[in-house]
């Protein structure tokens, strides 16, 4: 299925709009992760639920904001080949 850009921004995680939502298995693991969140004052809900896997992917998320990407330069079209060749790039390897 493909996504579709509806125009509505979405909400930054951890905030009113867009709440943290955090699994635990253990009454002391779900003390110790709110804790992270309330020094951070990020917005959350944690489960406590025993018999299922822990979940701390929004967390996770919150503690590591993915870095944007860098665009690599392009090679132009009349610039020395980056082979080595000498030749203008669009006489090489630009064909």
């Amino acid at each position: 299925m493909e996504k579709i850009f509806d125009g509505k921004k979405t909400a930054k995680l951890g905030t009113e709009k867009r709440a943290a939502v955090v699994n635990v298995q253990t009454e002391e693991r779900l003390k110790e992760v709110a804790s992270i969140f309330e020094e951070n004052g990020w917005k959350h809900t944690i489960g406590l639920e025993p018999d299922k896997p822990e979940d701390i992917t929004d967390l996770e998320i919150l503690l590591n904001p993915p870095k944007p990407k860098i665009a690599e330069k392009k090679v132009g079209r009349n610039e020395p080949c980056p082979c080595g060749s000498g030749k203008k790039y669009k006489k090489c390897c630009g064909k």
